[in-house]
């Protein structure tokens, strides 16, 4: 991971997010407080903005200093989340990345124990649990496929009936609804991945 790749993964996550604000707020709407949208544009400007600076560090310190970055800036549960993700895959990758299936195995851990829930619960750990595993299979033209598994297990979230977050509040009216949290994970690792893959 060069340098100027890492800017380049930093800044396209950012702006992909950024580009999706209002998505990510009408979905919220929906079954939220209606903030996710606005609340992870701000995390990941703040993280553009430093995108720079950041990709001078070493890898792991990169990601854990992006982390910190969201949770000092976005809003709501998902700063904590967010940046409990980056910052614990920070913490457990190697500086060469070559341990990246079981640190990002830890980071997932990390959410789930942060956020108290499972997959299931209709939330974003819907779509990093899958890319974990996905992860810890391997195989070939894993970048090129990781963003189908990620949008497909976001999608699996509509039949759901949230027990997690604010949606929980609504019970079965939460059903039918994609959830925000999963979209922005999707959205996030495709993002990374058309960098690492090109």
């Amino acid at each position: 991971m060069t340098p100027d790749r890492l800017q380049r993964l930093l800044v396209e996550v950012a702006e992909t997010v950024v580009r999706h604000e209002q998505e990510l707020t009408a979905l919220d709407q929906a079954i939220g407080d209606g903030d996710h949208g606005l609340n992870m544009k701000r995390g990941f400007v703040a993280v553009r903005a430093k995108a720079e600076s950041l990709s001078a560090q070493p890898l792991p310190d990169a990601l854990r200093a992006a982390g910190m970055e969201l949770v000092m800036t976005v809003g709501g549960a998902s700063g904590p989340l967010y940046g409990t993700l980056l910052m614990t895959l920070g913490k457990e990758l190697a500086p060469d990345g070559s341990n990246l299936p079981a640190a990002f195995s830890a980071a997932v851990a990390a959410v789930m124990a942060r956020g108290k829930s499972q997959p299931g619960q209709k939330t974003m750990l819907d779509v990093l649990a899958p890319v974990r595993d996905a992860l810890a299979a391997g195989g070939p033209g894993l970048a090129a496929r990781l963003p189908e598994i990620a949008d497909s297990a976001a999608a699996a979230t509509v039949p759901m009936q949230a027990t997690r977050g604010r949606a929980s509040f609504l019970g079965e009216r939460s059903i039918g609804h994609l959830d925000p949290g999963a979209r922005s994970s999707a959205l996030i690792v495709a993002a990374a991945c058309r960098v690492l893959e090109g």
